[in-house]
């Protein structure tokens, strides 16, 4: 028998099947994973916005900072940080549960989700009482850069049982 004579036809593919329009369940995948990115920046701008007033506390302490290297008067300073504090934290924290604070009971809010006693037992105690009083010389040697450091940790750390 001869091989080259035996009537053969080509071998006809059926055509390649295109990737365009998706298939219903690529479809509902691209949908779902497009609705939880949408859903992750909502979030995402929900926060940003939530720690808007932690920014603008944190730039007002930096220019509050400079001011105080300029005019060397720590009584300013503290009055100037206490005044930004209570006005942060009026922005994190109901005001009925904030805005009547006096005394220790506003140092031991703002030491809340510390891990030290900062403001109850530490030189963070001026924030509460110096802005009140006059100076004098034993007063002038206070360590400002580290309330100041204390200061931007509070800024810094959210507030437990307030909006983190």
């Amino acid at each position: 028998m001869d091989f080259e004579t035996i009537p053969l036809k080509d071998l006809h593919f059926p055509p390649v099947i295109d990737w365009w329009p998706l298939a219903i369940g690529w479809q509902g995948l691209i949908i779902i994973i497009f609705i939880f990115c949408c859903y992750l920046l909502h979030k995402m701008y929900l926060r940003w916005n939530e720690n808007k007033a932690r920014r603008i506390a944190i730039v007002e302490l930096k220019a509050l900072k400079i001011k105080f290297e300029n005019n060397k008067d720590p009584a300013f300073l503290i009055k100037q940080l206490s005044e930004l504090l209570r006005r942060t934290m009026l922005a994190y924290v109901d005001r009925k549960e904030v805005a009547g604070l006096t005394g220790t009971e506003w140092l031991e809010f703002l030491d809340r989700g510390l891990e030290e006693k900062y403001f109850t037992l530490g030189i963070g105690q001026l924030i509460e009482s110096l802005p009140y009083k006059n100076l004098d010389k034993h007063d002038k040697d206070i360590d400002i850069e580290n309330l100041i450091d204390i200061v931007l940790k509070r800024l810094k750390t959210p507030i437990q049982g307030g909006i983190s």
